[in-house]
């Protein structure tokens, strides 16, 4: 468990330093992630719930993180940046530190691919305020990244 939330921090930061790297900087992405639904056994619903059931502390950053992240690859790539690629390999890095049962890892993908497929729907090119959702949304990874690592980092 404790590795789990080490990578998680550690990638969390790496998501911050793709932020930064990609405010920095003036092919199709994919937004499909994985989830593993199909093959992680759900619990019974009356069962009682156990210590590792509990989400960590920092889910709700994480998900406001995959968000962000589907949004940034697909308006990256959508804005002519040509990282989107990045956001998304981060983020399926972000998944694999979760581990294969987290109960966490079909919310963070489905997070991020509603969020892809959500933008896509409404930007079919980029405008004026593609490029003010995609700076708001790079400042605000990075924060976010920054605080995940600095609170539950070790």
């Amino acid at each position: 468990m404790r590795r789990r939330v080490a990578a998680t921090v550690g990638l969390a930061g790496l998501l911050a330093l793709t932020a930064v790297e990609a405010a920095a900087q003036g092919g199709a992405p994919k937004p499909a992630l994985p989830s593993n639904s199909s093959s992680a056994p759900k619990p019974a619903p009356d069962a009682p719930a156990t210590p590792a059931e509990h989400p960590p502390p920092y889910e709700p950053q994480l998900l406001r993180l995959a968000e962000m992240m589907g949004a940034l690859a697909y308006l990256r790539e959508l804005c002519g940046a040509g990282d989107g690629e990045q956001f998304h390999a981060r983020m399926a890095a972000l998944l694999d530190a979760q581990g294969a049962a987290a109960p966490g890892r079909d919310l963070l993908a489905g997070a991020y691919n509603r969020s892809f497929r959500d933008y896509q729907t409404n930007y079919r090119t980029c405008t004026p305020a593609a490029d003010a959702v995609v700076s708001r949304y790079l400042s605000e990874t990075a924060r976010i990244a920054a605080e995940i690592a600095a609170r539950y980092g070790s």
